[in-house]
């Protein structure tokens, strides 16, 4: 059986300067963090970082919930992100928006009041 997400990772070129720069964002420490690979836990789930990648916008965007999502945009852009899409209304209450960290990653976060907790698995 298939389940829900359980860990998205990012390509970095500074795992230092991400490892800070994440640490800022998300309001929290790694709980893992070697030179091979630093991992968050957020809400349940797993934020990876992966040293030598190539940081990009191509492919899938993970979208991590969040409320008060104009705040939140604020606070990572003066954090050194960048507005790649901004915030859009998709519809039934549910916004969403994507932003860049600043090593060229899409990071999207999405606010969602439809979102069931109680059927993560």
């Amino acid at each position: 059986m298939i389940k829900g997400l359980r860990t998205v990772t990012y390509p970095v070129p500074d795992l230092d300067k991400a490892k800070a720069w994440y640490s800022q964002v998300f309001n929290t420490a790694p709980y893992f963090d070697q030179p091979f690979y630093v991992g968050f836990a957020i809400g349940g789930f797993e934020l990876g970082l992966m040293p030598g990648g190539e940081p990009g916008t191509q492919g899938s965007v993970t979208y991590w919930g969040a409320d008060g999502i104009e705040q939140e945009v604020e606070r990572i852009v003066a954090l050194g992100g960048s507005l790649h899409h901004p915030i859009t209304d998709v519809g039934d209450g549910i916004r969403t928006v994507e932003l860049l960290d600043p090593f060229g990653n899409q990071i999207g976060f999405i606010d969602n009041p439809h979102f069931d907790t109680a059927k993560v698995r």
